[in-house]
Formats: structure tokens, C-alpha cells, sequence
């Protein structure tokens, strides 16, 4: 069955180049969600004040790959603990989010958080939000693939290759062959 994540892990160039490699995944796109501006820029966003999250929208295949091992992955590629930041990305956009569409996720992402809570997987408190889906808008053209497209570019360089490097050698076997 086809399915849909909504996920907000810092800068979504970072979490779409991990989650466009697993298996049971057929697109990922950038886009804003949880926001009250219609149809925003990434200029807008870059403001902090939209109230929205760069988020991954993720298209998968719930029979090769199952809503829980996206959040193992979601929670793996950032740090979960930070509010409204990821390294030096800073302000509400960068935010830890899961944007559920169904009962199933909220119910899934809620339980998964008080695990790794109770097992005191990070020192800090865990600080990902899980909210329904509502507003939702694909990012501009230009954010698309933007790691595979532009891989010399410096953030990419800093940031999106270190985490990406490490999805793979812990995830290689989760990948597409």
C-alpha cells in the first residue's frame, strides 16, 4: 500500500538525500508545512516568522518499508533534542516535526518518542513535535534533489554529505541496491 510521511528534521536538502535512498521509498520532495501563510517562499520561511517547517514529504510503500522504520531513520539523521534548530540552522523552521496523517502515525510516532525517552537515547529531552498535517506546499523547483544537484556546493559539503555518509554505512542494508 502507498502511504505519506510528513517529516521535519532541520534542513529538508539533509533528511530528502537520506530518505530518497531506502528501499520502499519512491519520492521525496521539499516542502513548508504547519504554517499560516498560503503558498509561502523560501525567503518567507528563511524568516523564522511563517510558523512553518522545512519538512520531507515522503511517497512509500508500506510493503517493503513501514512508517516506524522512517522515524528510525527520522530520528537518526538529526538531533532530536534541539528546539528550533539543527547545528548552526536556527529558528523555528529547522524545528523537529512529524506532520502524521493518520490515527496509525500519531499513535506510532507518540509511542516511538516515549521509547527512546524511557531509554534516555539522547541526555536532553526530545523536543520533536507530532502534530496532524494541515498546511502543506512543495518547495521551489530549485530544492528538489538539491544534494544530488549541487554537491559541491558548501553546505552540502559541511552538512548534508557528513549525515548523509552516515546513513549509509548504518542503514546500507535498508537501502535501494
Amino acid at each position: 500500500m502507498i502511504d505519506e510521511a510528513t517529516l521535519g528534521a532541520g534542513c529538508f536538502w539533509c533528511i530528502e538525500a537520506c530518505l530518497i535512498e531506502l528501499n520502499g521509498v519512491s519520492e521525496v520532495y521539499p516542502a513548508y508545512a504547519g504554517g499560516e501563510i498560503i503558498n509561502p517562499t523560501y525567503e518567507q520561511i528563511c524568516t523564522g516568522n511563517s510558523g512553518h517547517a522545512e519538512v520531507a514529504r515522503v511517497i512509500f510503500d508500506t510493503d517493503k518499508i513501514s512508517f516506524e522504520e522512517l522515524l528510525e531513520v527520522f530520528w537518526f539523521i538529526h538531533n532530536p533534542t534541539q528546539l528550533n534548530r539543527q547545528g548552526n540552522d536556527v529558528g523555528s523552521q529547522y524545528r523537529s516535526v512529524i506532520f502524521y496523517h493518520s490515527e496509525e502515525q500519531k499513535n506510532i510516532s507518540e509511542s516511538y518518542l516515549k521509547r527512546l525517552s524511557e531509554e534516555k537515547v539522547w541526555a536532553e529531552d526530545i523536543v520533536t513535535e507530532i502534530t496532524p498535517v494541515s498546511t502543506f506546499y512543495r518547495a521551489e523547483n530549485y530544492h528538489h534533489n538539491y544534494f544530488a544537484l549541487n554537491p559541491q556546493n558548501m553546505y552540502c559539503q559541511a552538512v548534508v554529505r557528513p549525515k548523509v555518509e552516515k546513513f549509509r554505512k548504518v542503514f546500507a542494508e535498508k537501502r535501494k541496491k
